[in-house]
């Protein structure tokens, strides 16, 4: 497959296959639940995965934003990297594995082809890797509508400039959620940085294995701490009561300016839609 080819089985993947594990996370925590009407709503979602697999037909109606995060070698020109992308997102569109989801602010119409100014969007670094690689994340708006920035102290929380602080912001975003955006959700939070680079590290956060704790102790204790104390709110899948009201939480810490202290949390619903390709550009 040449390049072209290679991103968008990317993209249909990214689409229709939920990531393994998120797909057993699912099916643990279906395991796991004591109350029925969790465990049916979580079973429906192990079937609608494995059909939208086996179908090659997205997995939920809202193919989200489409952001490639990209490690490349040092050098690499960007341009070509980013117009087969956004080719392969056209034909994806075409082909049905992406709906017509980008609307133009201004006018309200219809992006029919997924694509525009920023859309998809790209995010590059160079890294010590042979070739390109790439992970897509398609974020749904459901949930991008859940992700939330709190700045401390908070007198309303009553929380500090500390990881108290940050416990007690995340805990009060998944109160105040309730279980919208398709619970159960995965959090990404980013500690420190400034308003947008909290968000886009925060979102960056979404792309960890589930099973994978934070290098830093202390956001790895964080990490499991706000999991089962979210947990333990009996908000649930779809917020209809259970025990599963997130599937992970995901932390990290950016320096900052003296006079800003950001905790931004970035929600994703049960479909953390993240696959990653190298590209063989022995093909291009």
């Amino acid at each position: 497959m040449d390049i072209e080819e290679q991103l968008l089985e990317l993209v249909r993947r990214a689409a229709c296959e939920l990531p393994a594990d998120i797909a057993e996370a699912l099916a643990a925590a279906q395991g796991r639940e004591t109350v029925e009407g969790a465990k049916g709503i979580l079973g429906t979602l192990c079937r609608n995965c494995a059909l939208a697999a086996e179908q090659s037909t997205p997995m939920c109606q809202d193919t989200g934003t489409l952001t490639f995060f990209w490690r490349v070698p040092a050098g690499t020109a960007q341009a070509p990297l980013i117009a087969a992308a956004n080719a392969a997102v056209r034909r994806a569109t075409a082909q049905g594995w992406l709906r017509k989801n980008t609307i133009e602010t201004l006018s309200g119409r219809s992006v029919d082809d997924n694509v525009a100014e920023h859309i998809p969007v790209h995010h590059f670094e160079e890294a010590a890797v042979d070739a390109p690689e790439v992970t897509l994340l398609l974020k749904g708006g459901g949930s991008e509508n859940m992700s939330c920035q709190y700045s401390l102290p908070d007198a309303r929380l009553g929380a500090g400039r500390d990881l108290a602080g940050v416990r007690a912001c995340v805990l009060d975003a998944v109160a105040r959620i309730q279980g919208q955006g398709c619970a159960p959700g995965i959090l990404g939070v980013c500690i420190g940085g400034d308003r947008a680079e909290g968000y886009a590290m925060a979102k960056r956060q979404l792309l960890r294995p589930l099973g994978e704790a934070s290098p830093v102790a202390e956001l790895a204790a964080l990490e499991a701490q706000l999991l089962a104390e979210a947990n333990s709110l009996g908000i649930g899948p779809m917020g209809l009561g259970g025990q599963t009201t997130l599937l992970g939480v995901k932390a990290c810490a950016l320096t900052r300016l003296p006079a800003s202290f950001f905790v931004t949390i970035a929600y994703c619903c049960w479909a953390c839609r993240r696959q990653m390709c190298r590209l063989d550009m022995s093909l291009a």
